[in-house]
């Protein structure tokens, strides 16, 4: 068992919980871990083996994945995604169409993704609907979504997240991740940081709606985030130590979601934000943002209102005011998470972000619809305010 994995299986031990769903074998986070794919493959008795990249990640790690392929006796094939028209890839029909015709035309027997998020989930939808096992081969630090089952993607202009498959081995080689632009490692960050309002939602949805709920899940993916708070300055440097913090939390946080099998601890109204903005700049033709920069900004919107319904709560003095008021302690305030995301190294407002004000207001008013059937806290907000309207 490797390192990454270990912990959370030694966690899980200790409180007698025995974990039950597979993990990716092995999680390899360090330096030189690119070396181990392609022998990794053979030794699977995969023979011709699909990589799927972008013209950057093909750069930074894809060519030399399929040069080491082709030394230890496979025949790699390559299928570059195509950006669209704004020069953005995205996961929508046009990218995976193109991925399984190029499985179909050379007769692929595994997917190996080379890249960041997007590229991981065209490969594992990819995977699922060939029937294909698929391997990780990040090159970026920059979401916690690397051995996720579900597959984001945009399907008709629409943001949808639909059954997929995992990897089964994940090579995270620290020396490509310290290379990719510094933009991408606080993605990561954000990403994480977006925690700490899904962990207060998830708690609000289990007492309010009755959600499926684990503490020990929970507990793993809040000392994740806590690892990477503790580590930020580390991170924004992106230093070894601290890149290989931030990519195990991040693989901790998957592997957390793994175990529920649902990402309620690591997604709730501040990924609602992150995808209420993201249809809203596809619909209007603008160019897309990161993933992790969203969440963490939008974490710190949802921290504000949080706040701001509970202090008008607790002025009544109601029980459940001082239930939720309670809660909120552990949310740290909006413009400490601000101050968290400046020290990594990426936006930290909504302004620095590119959103409007007009955008972020819509989004509180309209995002918890994205997930009608997640009960948190903007829900709840929203649905009482409609509720005083009728």
């Amino acid at each position: 068992m490797t390192d990454l994995a270990r912990r959370v299986y030694e966690t899980a031990e200790a409180r007698g919980v025995r974990i039950e769903v597979p993990f990716p074998e092995p999680i390899v986070a360090e330096a030189g871990a690119l070396s181990l794919a392609a022998p990794y493959i053979r030794e699977k008795r995969y023979r011709k083996p699909l990589v799927v990249a972008d013209e950057n990640t093909y750069r930074a790690a894809g060519a030399r994945l399929m040069d080491e392929m082709a030394a230890v006796g496979l025949a790699p094939e390559l299928t570059l995604v195509l950006p669209d028209r704004l020069g953005d890839v995205i996961a929508d029909e046009a990218s995976i169409v193109q991925t399984l015709l190029d499985v179909q035309r050379y007769g692929a027997d595994v997917i190996v993704a080379a890249g960041s998020g997007t590229l991981h989930d065209i490969s594992r939808y990819a995977a699922y609907t060939a029937g294909l096992s698929f391997v990780s081969v990040p090159t970026a630090a920059s979401v916690d979504g690397f051995n996720s089952r579900g597959a984001p993607l945009v399907i008709r202009g629409e943001k949808i997240t639909v059954q997929a498959i995992g990897p089964i081995a994940i090579f995270a080689d620290l020396d490509v991740l310290r290379k990719a632009p510094p933009a991408m490692a606080a993605a990561g960050f954000g990403d994480m940081l977006g925690k700490l309002t899904s962990l207060f939602d998830w708690q609000f949805g289990r007492m309010t709606g009755g959600e499926p709920y684990s503490e020990l899940v929970a507990d793993i993916t809040e000392q994740a985030l806590r690892d990477c708070i503790e580590n930020v300055q580390a991170i924004g440097s992106r230093t070894e130590a601290g890149i290989r913090i931030l990519m195990q939390s991040l693989v901790e946080s998957g592997l957390a979601m793994l175990m529920l099998g649902q990402s309620h601890p690591a997604s709730g109204a501040e990924h609602h934000l992150s995808h209420y903005w993201e249809m809203e700049l596809m619909r209007t033709g603008r160019r897309a943002l990161l993933h992790g920069a969203k969440v963490g900004v939008a974490c710190a919107e949802i921290s504000a209102l949080y706040h701001s319904l509970a202090a008008e709560q607790a002025a009544g003095g109601e029980e459940e005011a001082r239930a939720l008021r309670q809660a909120l302690d552990r949310v740290p305030a909006a413009e400490t998470i601000r101050g968290w995301l400046r020290e990594a190294g990426g936006p930290a407002t909504i302004r620095e972000l590119g959103i409007s004000e007009e955008l972020l207001q819509r989004s509180l008013a309209e995002a918890h619809r994205i997930r009608p059937n997640r009960f948190t806290l903007l829900r709840a907000y929203n649905d009482g305010r409609a509720a005083l309207r009728n």
